[in-house]
């Protein structure tokens, strides 16, 4: 392994480059260079700039936030929310997130070109050094270890080629991931992968301080209704307008043959007139993107190279969540990367960054195991609809759903709900 106590020797080379300036690689950057290593950050666009998202953050989310020192106040634009309303089978359910030792009882809103933007600033006031339109392509390699030692990229509107080296390079570039691509970590097959798309209306609703999920999906458009494999979603911002979406997982035939920009504008038109979902009110165009689950590229590290977030996908194949994940991981792979930084020997560095897919796996494995299975019975309708239809009726039952597809449980002296969901994520195989 390349030295990681080698001083950077210009403005081009550091201990450690971070590259893609989303929730995954500003966290890690941050608590990087909180803890004083030399970080790069390279973003390939500049701020603000705009991402597919619902733009709800759970308490998961919030709790990283804290972390990360970033004010979080109502008088900083933060819009609270008290839980999730889930509406389906007939039924309307209103859940306050649950009262835990681990987590906030409350999640919060904001929109991703904004949000992005102060997670990177972050990292910048903790030391990081941010390149914004740094389009990084190639990964530049030891020829005879095969080991990553730095990226080439290109800066500014001139293009302008550049290449940067380190001993350690984080992928926080997203699914796409052209950085792992490069260096041979390519998508398995055999886990889900998801869209969402969303839209922004200008709508009364837009102060609503419950997340609302609406688990039946109807294609109204035909002779016949069809129950569509997937969720929506409808998000006040407290700003004048709604973010509204749907969730699609890939685990049926009509992922594939369904224009789901059709479908959504069909479901806003099922909507009450009156919450405003109409095409006059809509601010932006429909706007969609991939949600790479339950780790769908491994290994998460190899080579000098560490997956953090979509890059490694760890959306949560529960819900669609990747804010949370991306933030933790980045927390856990800057960890990882501070410990290998104090050992003393090449092989004790490389023991120590070694360990990084062993405690994702170890945190999420089984949790996510469990969501594939998940998926695989929600793609069938038919399932969904009973589900809904039976389990909305029981409040109990949906507290306990809610803390296992929002992943919110104390790990030690929680309820019997927690040990319940904690248990069977730690006897469920963690691949």
């Amino acid at each position: 392994m390349a030295d990681l106590h080698s001083k950077p020797s210009s403005e081009h080379s550091a201990d450690v480059i971070v590259v893609g300036a989303g929730p995954a690689g500003s966290t890690t950057a941050y608590h990087l260079a909180r803890s004083g290593l030399d970080v790069l950050l390279l973003e390939k666009t500049a701020f603000p700039r705009e991402k597919v998202c619902g733009d709800g953050l759970t308490p998961r989310a919030t709790k990283q936030l804290v972390a990360m020192g970033i004010d979080i106040s109502e008088e900083a634009g933060w819009l609270r929310n008290k839980g999730l309303r889930i509406i389906g089978g007939g039924q309307r359910l209103q859940l306050d997130w649950p009262e835990l030792a681990s987590y906030p009882d409350y999640g919060l809103v904001r929109k991703r070109d904004d949000f992005d933007e102060q997670l990177a600033r972050q990292a910048e006031k903790a030391g990081a050094r941010l390149y914004e339109r740094c389009n990084v392509g190639e990964p530049l390699t030891d020829d005879r270890t095969g080991r990553i030692t730095g990226v080439h990229a290109k800066l500014g509107d001139e293009k302008r080629p550049v290449t940067f080296h380190a001993p350690v390079v984080v992928a926080a570039d997203g699914n796409s991931t052209r950085l792992s691509l490069k260096m041979g970590l390519h998508r398995r097959e055999d886990r889900p992968m998801g869209v969402a798309v969303r839209t922004y209306f200008t709508s009364p609703r837009h102060d609503d301080d419950y997340l609302e999920s609406w688990l039946e999906l109807w294609d109204r458009r035909g002779a016949q209704d069809r129950l569509l494999p997937g969720y929506g979603w409808i998000f006040g911002m407290g700003d004048g307008t709604s973010n509204v979406g749907l969730g699609i997982l890939n685990s049926s035939s009509a992922f594939r043959e369904l224009d789901w920009r059709e479908i959504l504008k069909a479901w806003c038109a099922s909507m009450p007139e009156d919450w405003g979902y109409t095409p006059e009110n809509m601010q932006g165009p429909i706007r969609g993107a991939a949600l790479p689950m339950a780790f769908n590229r491994q290994p998460h590290y190899t080579r000098g190279l560490l997956l953090v977030g979509d890059a490694g996908g760890l959306v949560n194949p529960f819900n669609g969540e990747g804010i949370a994940y991306a933030m933790e991981s980045g927390f856990i792979a800057a960890d990882t990367i501070i410990q290998a930084h104090a050992r003393a020997t090449p092989a004790q560095r490389e023991l120590a960054l070694r360990r990084y897919p062993k405690v994702l796996k170890d945190t999420y494995g089984g949790y996510y195991t469990m969501g594939r299975a998940f998926v695989k019975l929600i793609g069938n309708p038919k399932v969904m609809k009973l589900a809904t239809e039976r389990g909305l009726s029981h409040p109990m039952l949906m507290r306990f759903t809610l803390k296992m597809l929002a992943n919110l449980t104390d790990p030690t002296g929680g309820d019997a709900m927690d040990r319940i969901i904690n248990g069977i994520a730690k006897v469920a195989p963690r691949a």
